[in-house]
């Protein structure tokens, strides 16, 4: 009996690796492959002679270089707190359904169907120097001059939270929906108000999804390149370091240095998933799989 259920659990145990082989094939063909690859061109300076770190070591000698990570950084969390927020406020709120729920649920997700381009596009003609929001203030008298509001971070942080917001927003209500409503009743029916079931009930199983969509809206808005060209300063307030790999690869062809500057920033956003993972592991996880929207 005991070896029958050995060659079962053998002929299970293949089945599993021979699914999981295309996936693993996947990434290690269109990620690991290549981030090895980057690492090893960064160890190739263009300058004959220098040593395997000298693009690195140039990269943090230089403050108009590894400024970058700063002005990057201080695009990339603001925007994801915000966008974290705006879309646990709606999520909860959707929790249970509402009316016109698809046509609002439409509404919210169609920036992902427009592009970053169109989305920029659409954003200098509303929110630009002569765009329709400053005619209309003006026309209104509420101010005088037209608000700047793209061409700076405030542009890039416009143009990021409406890519963004779509993606946090369907994982967070399909995350929250997925919350057993009997909990939820039980609360109510102890005499516990709305704020009181939110934070402690609601609130801690909501906490690890909260988490894993504050990580990927973290590094999604980490990456940001044409958003930061389009509607922002690349040459000023707004150059990432996206912007900086990307001067050297194609502006100076220093592909060395440029693999150097990509390697950087990966690490930069691989050190804020450790660290964001690592929070999520203190959290207590808890099944939140019940009946759901009714």
């Amino acid at each position: 009996m005991a070896r029958i259920r050995s060659d079962s659990r053998s002929e299970l145990d293949l089945v599993a690796i021979l699914c999981l082989a295309p996936s693993l094939l996947y990434v290690l063909a269109m990620f690991v492959y290549p981030f090895l690859y980057g690492i090893y061109i960064s160890l190739q300076p263009k300058k004959p002679g220098a040593g395997i770190f000298a693009n690195y070591v140039a990269f943090f000698s230089d403050a108009y270089q590894y400024s970058t990570i700063k002005t990057t950084f201080m695009l990339a969390l603001p925007t994801t707190v915000a966008v974290v927020l705006v879309a646990l406020f709606l999520a909860y709120g959707m929790r249970r359904g509402i009316w016109f729920e698809r046509t609002i649920t439409t509404i919210l997700v169609l920036p992902i169907s427009l592009g970053v381009v169109f989305l920029s596009e659409g954003i200098l003609g509303f929110y630009g120097h002569n765009g329709w929001l400053n005619q209309l203030l003006i026309a209104a008298g509420l101010i005088e001059n037209p608000l700047e509001l793209t061409h700076n971070s405030i542009g890039v942080t416009f143009s990021l939270f409406m890519q963004n917001f779509p993606f946090c927003f369907l994982m967070l209500l399909g995350y929250i929906s997925g919350i057993d409503p009997s909990l939820e009743s039980s609360a109510r029916m102890l005499g516990a108000g709305p704020w009181t079931i939110f934070r402690r009930v609601m609130f801690p199983l909501i906490a690890p999804g909260l988490i894993i969509a504050f990580a990927l809206v973290f590094v999604m808005s980490f990456a940001v390149f044409p958003s930061a060209v389009m509607v922002g300063q690349p040459a000023g307030s707004t150059r990432t370091i996206s912007i900086a790999a990307y001067q050297q690869a194609f502006e100076q062809y220093d592909m060395s240095y440029a693999s150097a500057i990509a390697v950087i920033m990966g690490l930069c956003q691989l050190a804020a998933l450790v660290l964001i993972v690592l929070v999520r592991r203190r959290m207590t996880i808890a099944t939140t799989m019940g009946v759901g929207k009714r």
